[in-house]
């Protein structure tokens, strides 16, 4: 069964998407699976989530839907179709949201339709612990910014070369058949300070809500996959340098190593004292007959 770590995993690569709830602009992300549902939102000024698992889903259904009678899984299934059009920036007509903020929590009631019958769920959302808002909104969007600053760098010395490459059909005798298409050539601090000075505040006013266009949404999930896969890499590198013990067999087990005093007894047994020469009794010692003496003729 899918735990909460496997949901929050599954959660690090949906993208960051608007939501408008009521009044309020919000940046939410969420993931549901028929073990349960993680949810992440944000005002950009703080960020709560709620975590939930298939038992705590079935008894807020019976508490807030008395007249439903289905299961858990049709539930989240419900769920995640009517969050599905919201973060997509196409809410149902049918389905209303509101919510309610305090100091320490974010409550977020729906209402909508399941089977013919009014629907009831409310999201009630925590702060959420730094270590989570780090993973899934400060390291994605450092790792974006180097990406895109990368991305620039390279987009400049293409620039530069063709600029270098329209200078070389000029000086060959080539020449526009249409004016309007004359430019300038680049000048990247000149593009810099132009960026800085116009472009910049026209961004920063644009509104939070416009905080992930469908292009950086693209690019975040670029980021946080491939985060995903060098988490995978150092998990089964970390398996890999702490292997488990190895499993027990069914076969006989190995005999304990013997003790000592079994080794002490064990030879005792198997191998026959030698008696000591005093301890060894003496025969009576045969009578030797004298031989004659036998000559050349006898």
């Amino acid at each position: 069964m899918e735990g909460s770590e496997e949901l929050e995993s599954s959660l690090l690569t949906q993208p960051w998407a608007s939501v408008c709830l009521g009044k309020s602009t919000f940046l939410a992300k969420v993931c549901f699976r028929d073990t349960g549902y993680i949810l992440l939102i944000s005002d950009l000024s703080s960020v709560w989530y709620e975590s939930a698992d298939a038992e705590a889903v079935g008894q807020r259904s019976k508490e807030l839907n008395k007249r439903l009678t289905v299961q858990v899984s049709s539930f989240l299934h419900h769920l995640c179709k009517v969050m599905r059009p919201l973060l997509a920036g196409q809410p149902d007509a049918t389905t209303s949201f509101s919510c309610h903020r305090t100091a320490s929590r974010l409550s977020l009631h729906m209402k909508s339709e399941l089977s013919g019958l009014p629907f009831y769920w409310d999201f009630h959302c925590c702060p959420a612990p730094v270590e989570m808002v780090s993973r899934h909104l400060i390291r994605p969007l450092i790792q974006m910014s180097l990406a895109l600053q990368s991305q620039v760098q390279k987009l400049s010395s293409l620039l530069l070369q063709k600029d270098a490459e329209i200078e070389d059909y000029r000086e060959s005798g080539a020449t526009l058949s249409r004016d309007r298409l004359r430019t300038e050539p680049f000048q990247e601090e000149t593009f810099q300070q132009h960026f800085m000075v116009k472009s910049l505040p026209q961004i920063c006013n644009a509104g939070e809500g416009q905080a992930f266009t469908s292009t950086l949404q693209q690019l975040y999930m670029a980021v946080t996959q491939q985060e995903a896969r060098q988490a995978q890499k150092r998990q089964h590198s970390e398996d890999a340098e702490d292997p488990a013990p190895p499993a027990e067999t069914t076969g006989q087990p190995h005999p304990p190593p013997p003790s000592q005093e079994d080794e002490t007894a064990s030879s005792s047994e198997g191998i026959t004292p030698t008696s000591s020469p005093a301890q060894k009794p003496r025969l009576p010692a045969a009578k030797t007959k004298p031989k004659k003496a036998k000559g050349l003729f006898s």
